[in-house]
């Protein structure tokens, strides 16, 4: 072969392999970020439990400014204690689980979080779906099964974050669940004043009480007594003037 046909060969063959390189390359990264929940030893029915969560950033553009866990079956958003997670991002529980969000992540930087789990449920594995929010909008959803996680890394081939757990310790039990956060009235204490304001008094009960002397005797009674004597002084006036007109 000459020379400049040599030399033409090796440089196609190696801007072929270049190529393969890129595209092999840019196919593989999507597939490989996942997100993953650890608890290291963790047991069925295990009390005071950390997790640690972590999501791995997939835009070359934005960063991640949001998680949404959604909890599996036998923990509630009541069970769950923020411990910790990017600086500036707060914890708010929902209906389904819970959000860490704040200020957006640098573009490919991963998201981490940990909390406690007051107990975790009897079972043998624990799935924590996550949606993933970037900055511009994009949301990856970690929510794929088993069945679903043999995708092409896209769509609802994300798989979910699953915890697989050993079994119950000897004598573990389930504890009663965690009450909910809403506020309860107590009963007045004995021997303190009620803060609600006494009932008032119906006009009819005013003029029962107002008709009353000190003594709890009626009004009527000393009335009644006075136009008695009224009635004998008179009759007693009557019948001596008679008798003086008929001397």
């Amino acid at each position: 072969m000459h020379r400049p046909t040599l030399l033409r060969s090796l440089r196609l063959t190696g801007a072929l392999s270049a190529a393969a390189f890129a595209v092999a390359v840019a196919t593989a990264v999507p597939a490989a970020a996942h997100a993953e929940v650890e608890a290291e030893g963790a047991r069925a029915l295990d009390q005071n439990v950390e997790l640690t969560f972590s999501a791995e950033s997939e835009s070359a553009s934005a960063g991640i400014s949001k998680l949404e866990v959604i909890l599996p079956k036998g923990i509630t958003p009541q069970d769950v204690t923020y411990e910790g997670g990017p600086k500036g991002w707060k914890f708010a529980p929902t209906g389904r689980g819970y959000t860490v969000s704040g200020p957006k992540l640098a573009v490919g930087e991963d998201a981490e979080h940990a909390v406690t789990v007051r107990q975790l449920p009897d079972a043998k594995e624990l799935v924590f779906k996550t949606l993933q929010t970037y900055s511009d909008g994009r949301v990856d959803r970690w929510i794929g099964l088993e069945e679903e996680a043999e995708g092409d890394g896209h769509g609802h081939g994300h798989p979910a974050p699953r915890l697989e757990l050993k079994a119950a310790a000897p004598g573990a039990e389930l504890v009663s669940p965690s009450p909910p956060d809403e506020p309860t009235t107590s009963a007045p204490t004995p021997g303190t004043a009620s803060s609600e304001p006494a009932a008032e008094k119906s006009p009819t009960e005013a003029v029962a009480d107002n008709s009353k002397n000190d003594d709890g005797m009626p009004m009527a009674a000393p009335l009644g007594i006075g136009a008695v004597v009224l009635v004998l002084v008179a009759g007693a006036w009557w019948f001596r003037n008679r008798r003086s007109g008929s001397a």
